[in-house]
């Protein structure tokens, strides 16, 4: 019977046709899904304790052996506006001068508010010492035949510039560039881009929100990084953006025009980004909105594979919006070990979909990731407590209670 039809047929009996809401006409088979973790970052940077470096470091090497193939590990912020992220140098020098034993190579994302904060970056990316399994010729050799140690960089005799990250008022002072941490070694190439590292910009869906997080308007935050983008694309580092509140602001509401979401992505795909990561700071975003939002990004042109979706479980939807999101097409989700996070910038706003939540729930419907969901689940349950915070993961502890019977 043709469509037109059933049409007739549902109306002659009082009937309407029921029409799926929630999905693309034409559902995608699940297949290979990368997670992005954004735990070392976006997971502690709202944390009131004080978390000290061994920590964060120790949180990498374990996240290393699950099977993830992108970390976000720091943040070149201004101490006094992301204090937890104050040692992020430290961090950037040990993954280089001593990347984790890890199954695949990893990339390591920092995010950058402005060219001051990927300036520090690179000085410390740039001293960092390669790690090799050549002979070190700076240091004494008894061979009388060996050829003199070269003069010292002019790079390693300069000092950091104060860098600001919302204004000139406020400096972007980083603190020592050495961890003094000791870990096994493996040879490393010495370019930025060798070494597995990648920066995060960032802009906001909402004038409000970006005044609030960034003391810029969205056109000035777009056009400082151009900048940033710019560098980092001459230094061959490759440059994710972040859209904040795209589903929901915590000062404009939570109806955020998807043609503005659309217009912003489009805006830091052109200047160079190479993925966007489409972010529902607040938790508010709903399956339908999300549905209505990634048609938006799809009807302005924009591929799947240059999007990720990012989503924070405030009122407990991220699973449901990235089920959303997977039957639309997209492939890169961003999540958080044990649910850590939230946003300094938005009260209220809880963590990130948990990983283990997450992997476990796209593992269910057939999709593949590479992580160890029992791995994961582990990690949750020791950096919680850690932290001396809840473990926010359901999937986490119940894979525990199962491997723990």
């Amino acid at each position: 019977m043709r469509l037109t039809g059933i049409m007739q047929g549902l109306r002659a009996i009082g009937r309407q046709p029921t029409i799926r809401l929630l999905s693309t006409t034409s559902p995608r088979p699940a297949g290979e899904v990368r997670i992005v973790e954004v735990g070392p970052r976006d997971g502690l940077q709202n944390e009131r304790r004080s978390i000290d470096l061994e920590t964060k470091l120790e949180l990498i090497r374990r996240l290393a052996q699950t099977g993830v193939r992108n970390i976000e590990a720091g943040s070149f912020v201004a101490p006094k506006w992301v204090p937890q992220m104050a040692n992020s140098a430290d961090v950037l020098n040990h993954l280089l001068g001593h990347p984790p034993t890890s199954l695949h190579p990893i990339t390591y994302n920092y995010l950058v508010p402005n060219l001051k904060g990927l300036q520090n970056l690179l000085r410390t990316a740039d001293d960092v010492k390669p790690v090799s399994l050549e002979p070190d010729l700076s240091q004494p050799s008894d061979d009388p035949n060996a050829p003199p140690s070269p003069p010292p960089s002019p790079n390693e005799q300069e000092e950091a510039e104060p860098a600001p990250i919302t204004s000139t008022e406020d400096p972007n002072e980083m603190p020592s560039d050495t961890s003094g941490v000791n870990n096994p070694v493996k040879p490393e190439l010495s370019s930025a881009s060798d070494r597995q590292m990648e920066i995060s910009i960032f802009t906001a869906a909402t004038e409000a929100f970006s005044k609030a997080n960034t003391n810029c308007s969205i056109a000035e935050s777009l056009e400082r990084c151009k900048g940033i983008v710019t560098l980092a694309k001459q230094r061959n580092i490759r440059v994710r953006g972040y859209v904040s509140v795209a589903l929901g602001c915590p000062y404009e509401g939570p109806d955020v025009p998807p043609a503005r979401v659309a217009d912003i992505t489009t805006s830091l795909l052109e200047m160079g980004a190479d993925e966007v990561s489409i972010a529902d700071t607040t938790g508010m975003g709903t399956a339908p909105r999300t549905r209505d939002l990634l048609r938006a990004l799809s009807a302005t042109g924009i591929a799947n594979q240059d999007l990720a979706l990012h989503f924070h479980d405030t009122f407990g939807q991220a699973l449901v919006n990235a089920v959303v999101g997977l039957e639309h097409g997209i492939r890169t989700f961003d999540s958080s070990v044990g649910g850590l996070g939230g946003c300094p910038f938005s009260k209220g706003a809880t963590g990130n979909v948990a990983t283990e939540d997450l992997v476990y729930c796209l593992h269910s419907l057939g999709a593949t990731t590479g992580v160890d969901v029992d791995k994961m689940a582990e990690i949750g349950d020791w950096i919680s407590k850690e932290l001396g915070r809840s473990n926010d993961s359901r999937a986490g502890k119940a894979v525990l209670a199962r491997l723990r019977a």
